[in-house]
């Protein structure tokens, strides 16, 4: 049974964890969000110094937390790519050096593909293939899982990612940083039909719509005009309404969209990864949408939706099971397409 040691640093998140297969032994995440809500969103050299100054305590905690020591560790991974590369910077170096000091195998891990693996922690039996809907900060994906590093992405967003649309809206009414959750707690107060907002839609060449592409800019732009036509009407702004109205939104989308991929493509399993994932909106929604169609959605703990290293730890684990290893001369990325994943390991 494969015991990992896990870092995640790929934004503002300082994460270590011990994962042995599909259990967590130990997690421990050190958040960056009181250092950058003054900014109202992440300064990657703010982000970069900070887990250079916490990556150690926070790997020894971990170990604290899982009584175990080095000799139980069978190798050590590191989110690799996609990121802040100053950021990655520090949690690979780390990972690194401790791999060479210990002489344990290394292995780069792809933060999506950490997501993906969030939701096997709580649901260890999962199994291939399935459909795995990826929302957060930066990325809105459908992604057809084959199998461990055999991905298809079947959907994505043309321009704002889910989570980056829920932290304009805040700002644009004034709630800070970061929104989803914000919203989300705005939302069960509002009334969510009380502004009818637009459903992002990608034109196809031919005609139609693309079935499960989506686009947020419409409809963040469209919350900016509602706002700027009620202060010009010297109207006070609802907050709670709109905010229920852009998440209800936002849920109804993105469910549309993956119930009509899982169900055209004849899949059974819908597993929610991502920050988004917390969201109660989309949750409701996607569970509503799956009933009819005898759909199963899983969604992880609320504590796995957000960056963490015991996602990052699971997914090595299987690529380790699998003979994958990295090399040490592999570098951090900023970007990398999910389909390439398997270009991080020697096998």
């Amino acid at each position: 049974m494969t015991t990992i040691l896990a870092i995640e640093t790929s934004c503002d998140e300082t994460a270590a964890a011990i994962v042995k297969n599909r259990k967590i032994l130990s997690s421990v995440v050190a958040s960056q969000i009181p250092i950058h809500q003054k900014y109202g969103g992440v300064v990657p050299e703010v982000a970069s110094r900070r887990h250079l100054e916490i990556i150690n305590t926070c790997i020894s905690q971990a170990f604290t937390e899982a009584s175990l020591d080095w000799d139980a560790i069978d190798a050590i991974a590191a989110t690799v790519t996609p990121g802040l590369v100053g950021a990655l910077l520090v949690g690979a170096v780390a990972a690194k050096t401790l791999a060479i000091l210990q002489q344990k195998p290394f292995l780069g891990v792809h933060h999506l593909e950490g997501h993906i693996y969030a939701t096997y922690l709580s649901q260890p039996h999962l199994k291939p293939p399935f459909l795995c809907l990826l929302v957060s900060g930066g990325h809105t994906s459908s992604i057809y899982v084959k199998d461990c590093g055999e991905y298809e992405i079947l959907g994505t967003t043309r321009d704002d990612a889910a989570g980056e649309a829920f932290d304009k809206v805040a700002r644009l009414l004034n709630l800070g940083y970061p929104g989803g959750p914000i919203i989300d707690r705005l939302a069960k107060i509002g009334d969510p039909q009380a502004f009818p907002l637009p459903e992002g839609k990608i034109s196809l060449p031919g005609g139609g719509y693309h079935p499960y592409d989506s686009s947020f800019s419409g409809l963040k732009t469209a919350v900016l005009r509602l706002v700027q036509k009620l202060e010009r009407d010297n109207k006070p702004i609802p907050v709670k309404d709109i905010a229920a109205s852009f998440q209800e939104t936002v849920g109804r989308s993105l469910a549309k969209k993956t119930i009509a991929c899982a169900v055209d493509r004849q899949i059974k399993i819908i597993a929610v990864g991502g920050g988004v994932a917390a969201n109660s909106g989309l949750r409701k929604h996607l569970i509503d949408a799956a009933l009819p169609h005898d759909i199963q959605v899983y969604f992880p703990p609320l504590e796995l939706c957000t960056d963490n290293a015991a996602m990052i730890g699971c997914a090595a684990v299987e690529h380790f099971d699998r003979g994958h290893t990295s090399p040490l001369t592999l570098s951090v990325k900023s970007r990398l397409p999910l389909t390439q994943v398997m270009e991080l390991y020697r096998y």
